[in-house]
């Protein structure tokens, strides 16, 4: 039985929306999308959810709230805390990144300017999320991708 892995994109950009969800259409990965706009809808998604996600992609620079806080307030929240966030945004400093790991990000992604990249890395965090789900999904992929755009601890 094939299990899919449930994940949330919260990023405002439309055309960032469209090539995660293009990209994770071509890795034919069994996957259930759901996209937010902005950091408020966020977190009243997942207030009512009967069950969390498997991962977050956070963009950080969100109308309404922003990542950061957006991230705060789930570590902070005993219902969301256990949540799986990966930051995915277009910037990228070593210092905020360790800061956003410190505050509970699984993982931080430079988004790829690259569509093969981005198929890439989209898969090796798949890989990475689908070895922690009860039980293990098993993906066929090339174990060879490179992981330069995942910067995690």
């Amino acid at each position: 039985m094939t299990k899919t892995i449930q994940i949330l994109l919260a990023d405002d950009d439309e055309d960032d929306c469209f090539l995660f969800t293009a990209a994770l259409n071509e890795i034919k990965v069994p996957v259930q999308l759901i996209t937010v706009r902005n950091g408020e809808q966020l977190l009243q998604l997942l207030d009512q959810c009967d069950s969390l996600p498997q991962v977050l992609f956070l963009d950080l620079n969100m109308p309404r709230k922003n990542g950061w806080e957006c991230l705060k307030e789930i570590k902070q929240n005993e219902k969301f805390k256990k949540l799986n966030v990966v930051i995915f945004s277009t910037s990228f400093q070593q210092e905020m990144a360790d800061r956003l790991h410190d505050s509970g990000a699984m993982h931080y992604i430079r988004k790829p300017s690259d569509f093969v990249r981005l198929k890439e890395v989209l898969m090796q965090v798949l890989l990475i999320i689908a070895n922690e789900i009860e039980p293990p999904v098993t993906l066929n992929v090339n174990r060879s991708t490179p992981l330069s755009y995942i910067l995690s601890r």
